[in-house]
């Protein structure tokens, strides 16, 4: 009997037990909803604290990885090892040649990939991981330098970098004081700051970045030029400063743009009418139709030049809430008209 308590009592905390046993626990909606924008809140905080920590540190790491003429080697275990890979995703995504090595398995034959000539970033928030400690001798061997990454300045990890990111946040007591939500979004956020001051000191342009990312809708819509998207010729709803409304409404219809460009006798863009202006102009006007272009239209529309990249036309047209945009060469005559859909369109053409 006596040791069937026992087995009772060391089961009782079996994960799986423990999962069992809270499976069908009640928990308001709005309870849920609470904890989740805690996390966020905690998060927050974190990630504004550590980015009013960024300095001199900071610049050195940016320096450091800037003179690698190898890879980076991004390094951790646990939770800082995730951290790591992401980091090493998004700096190799933006040109910085990166990869993930595991502390444990770099002591056991993976070190093999680290090279004379790359630079380290070592993430540990404790300082103290004894794998990650012990692969900082092997860096010095092939006079790799090291960046560490850690919410304890003071730790072994800290004193032998060659230089020191400060990522340690608040001690949250909640949900357990042990989930590691708030330490992992700082240490990534500044990977992730790392990795866009290297690209932008690299004077990385847009086409080079495309070129990272050739087989999805980012890597096409940077590489294309609005020239070869634009709509040009019979395909343009140009209309003139006098053309009555009833007129726009029915070349609108036919160029299948949801927007009329009017232009004077040299072709000079003077304004444009789209389909929500007409929308607005009726619930304003009752004799909207017996207005002209000129009257209707919005003067000193947003443009683009057909040099530009498909992706500038899309940020212009996101960042002002338009769908259209009319194309003007070097001498502010109407050559082309870009639609939204048509860079959009790349995604299902590739």
């Amino acid at each position: 009997m006596a040791q069937a308590s026992r087995q009772n009592k060391s089961t009782a905390h079996h994960p799986n037990n423990i999962a069992r046993r809270f499976s069908n626990t009640k928990i308001a909606d709005a309870d849920l909803l609470e904890a989740a924008k805690r996390v966020f809140d905690l998060e927050n905080e974190a990630v504004a604290r550590v980015r009013e920590r960024l300095g001199a540190d900071f610049l050195e790491a940016v320096h450091l990885l800037q003179r690698c003429r190898g890879k980076i080697i991004l390094a951790g275990l646990g939770k800082s090892g995730i951290a790591a890979m992401k980091i090493a995703a998004t700096m190799t995504s933006t040109g910085a040649p990166a990869l993930f090595l595991h502390a444990a398995e770099a002591l056991h034959g993976d070190m093999g990939v680290v090279t004379p000539g790359d630079a380290a970033i070592a993430i540990s928030y404790s300082g103290e991981t004894r794998e990650l400690v012990d692969l900082i001798s092997r860096f010095r061997i092939l006079d790799v330098p090291v960046i560490a990454l850690t919410g304890n300045v003071n730790s072994t990890l800290a004193k032998q970098a060659d230089c020191v990111l400060d990522v340690s946040v608040p001690s949250y007591p909640w949900p357990f004081g042990i989930i590691p939500t708030a330490s992992v979004a700082a240490t990534v956020a500044v990977g992730d700051a790392l990795a866009v001051s290297l690209l932008i000191s690299r004077g990385i342009r847009e086409e080079d970045f495309a070129l990272l990312h050739p087989g999805g809708l980012l890597g096409r819509k940077i590489l294309v030029n609005v020239g070869e998207l634009m709509h040009t010729g019979e395909e343009m709803p140009l209309v003139s400063p006098e053309t009555g409304m009833r007129q726009v409404l029915m070349v609108m219809t036919a160029k299948l743009l949801g927007v009329a460009c009017v232009i004077d006798e040299h072709s000079h863009l003077l304004g444009i009418i789209t389909d929500g202006d007409l929308r607005r102009l009726l619930e304003r006007y009752p004799n909207t139709l017996d207005l002209t272009a000129a009257e209707a239209m919005t003067p000193a529309p947003k443009v683009i030049t057909p040099d530009r990249l498909a992706a500038q036309a899309l940020h212009i047209m996101e960042t002002h809430a338009i769908t259209v945009l009319a194309v003007l060469d070097e001498n502010e005559a109407i050559v082309g008209v870009i639609h939204m859909h048509d860079i959009l369109l790349l995604e299902t053409h590739k």
